[in-house]
């Protein structure tokens, strides 16, 4: 078996993944920050975590996988305060409508989904061995900062010079740019601002900073090393960062082994803004008439170190797409019938091949699809030949389910049929059954127009959404 390889960050090379645990692949992975719905410019990062967990258990990996829900920083107060909500009653709702989504985009559950709130104790501890170690120290107002001129390696994950960094000058804000180098607040002091959002603390009464809440969460449910962690380039600075200087300092040991982060999304070759009126949720994508299924496919075929350009016209290009494999799979499987799976045809054997070692390289999606494609241009040549015996027909089904474990996106989703359709269907049926041609084909345009195909095949009719 060939190894996987990823490009890691940290190192700015492609490296055998090896885990810490033989066998067992740890990895966190940034969720979101529950203010709001999720727009697919977080998915793609969330669809390309998928592919990476999905991939692993391909390899035979035992994963854990940890991704936290921010749901107390500046923008969750910020807004909770706007609506006129508890912070717990207004993050609540984003917390189940992400959940709505991964579900409609088919990603895999984590093993662990930790709320910032839920975990609060290990964070105040974290901070409180910092202080102790002597790399955070008490401002006048009560807030405890991290020192990065303490910590001699800070700046090794995004490469920043260190003679541009300004220690001794605080940043307060969860998030900020590469130009505000600075410390950065582990423990905010609570102000005027945070309404009823505290915590009591060693400090005072506060709330943590953003970056503290990872390194706390993953500490608990991966311990101090773990293998991978994943994100959005823009988390590499400062939150991957601050999260490596603060973890590293506390514990004395490694923290992640691999970092890979996923590329910018742009829509229309544009940065994704609401000002530009170019900003999608996952819903607002739906409410097109377009699938999760599609949607999945779009983020998916792009490598996902390369940037992403999300076009309307580029969705439409992934429901022509799945359109191809759906034939096919309809197609093999009526010229596989009840055959037991056989030896793969050669051209299948060789995409088999392809696909694997196209994935072992940093999960290099685009030349997977290729092999998936000309497996689906060969077959359907063997189709037409006559030249695909049931058996190999059926190896062949079982080889697009084994690739679809790891893409998650081949396999059509079944579709629960409604009852006024499936009404209809049995009727026709009936009417087949008793050879009333004239009302079968009366029957099927009535299926129609309520927006389903029939199709007759040698185990039944069956029907499928236009």
């Amino acid at each position: 078996m060939s190894v996987f390889r990823v490009h890691n960050t940290l190192t700015r090379r492609l490296e055998e993944f090896q885990p810490l645990e033989p066998g067992h692949a740890r990895l966190y992975t940034c969720g979101p920050t529950v203010y709001n719905y999720a727009h697919i410019g977080n998915f793609r990062a969330y669809v390309f975590e998928d592919l990476l967990r999905r991939w692993l258990k391909f390899k035979g990996f035992r994963v854990t996988q940890v991704m936290n829900l921010t749901d107390v920083d500046d923008k969750t107060i910020r807004d909770s305060q706007a609506a006129g909500l508890s912070l717990a009653e207004f993050t609540a709702r984003y917390k189940q409508a992400f959940f709505e989504d991964i579900r409609v985009l088919n990603i895999e559950a984590a093993e662990h989904y930790p709320a910032a709130t839920d975990h609060i104790p290990e964070m105040i501890a974290l901070i409180q061995v910092l202080q102790d170690k002597g790399y955070a120290y008490r401002a006048d107002d009560g807030s405890v900062y991290f020192s990065i001129d303490r910590w001699p390696q800070y700046g090794k994950l995004a490469h920043l010079d260190r003679s541009g960094l300004r220690a001794g000058v605080r940043v307060n804000a969860d998030e900020y740019d590469k130009e505000n180098v600075a410390d950065f607040a582990l423990w905010k002091a609570w102000d005027e601002k945070d309404g009823d959002v505290a915590w009591d603390s060693p400090w005072g009464r506060g709330r943590p900073g953003w970056h503290i809440e990872c390194s706390a969460m993953s500490q608990r449910y991966l311990g101090p090393s773990f293998d991978i962690h994943t994100g959005g380039v823009d988390n590499i600075f400062p939150h991957h960062e601050d999260e490596i200087a603060q973890s590293e300092a506390a514990t004395g040991q490694p923290f992640a082994t691999y970092w890979l982060h996923c590329a910018h999304l742009l829509v229309d070759g544009q940065k994704m803004s609401k000002s530009r009126g170019n900003f999608h949720t996952l819903r607002d994508v739906l409410q097109r008439g377009y699938t999760g299924r599609e949607v999945r496919y779009e983020l998916l075929a792009t490598h996902y170190r390369a940037s992403l350009n999300f076009t309307f016209a580029s969705l439409d290009a992934a429901r022509t797409a799945l359109r191809r494999v759906d034939e096919f799979t309809a197609r093999l499987a009526d010229a596989a019938g009840s055959a037991a799976s056989a030896e793969l045809p050669t051209w299948a054997r060789l995409a088999a091949t392809r696909f694997e070692a196209a994935m072992d390289e940093d999960l290099n999606i685009s030349a997977a699809l290729a092999a998936l494609f000309d497996a689906i241009r060969e077959g359907n040549a063997a189709l037409d030949a006559r030249a695909l015996a049931p058996p190999a027909a059926a190896a062949v089904q079982a080889l697009l389910a084994r690739w679809d474990t790891a893409l998650g996106v081949l396999a059509k989703p079944a579709t629960a049929i409604p009852a006024d359709v499936q009404a209809l269907l049995d009727r026709r049926q009936a009417a087949r059954t008793a050879k009333d041609w004239a009302q079968s084909d009366a029957l099927r345009g009535e299926i129609a127009n309520l927006g389903w195909n029939v199709k007759d095949t040698p185990k039944g009719q069956v029907a499928t959404p236009r």
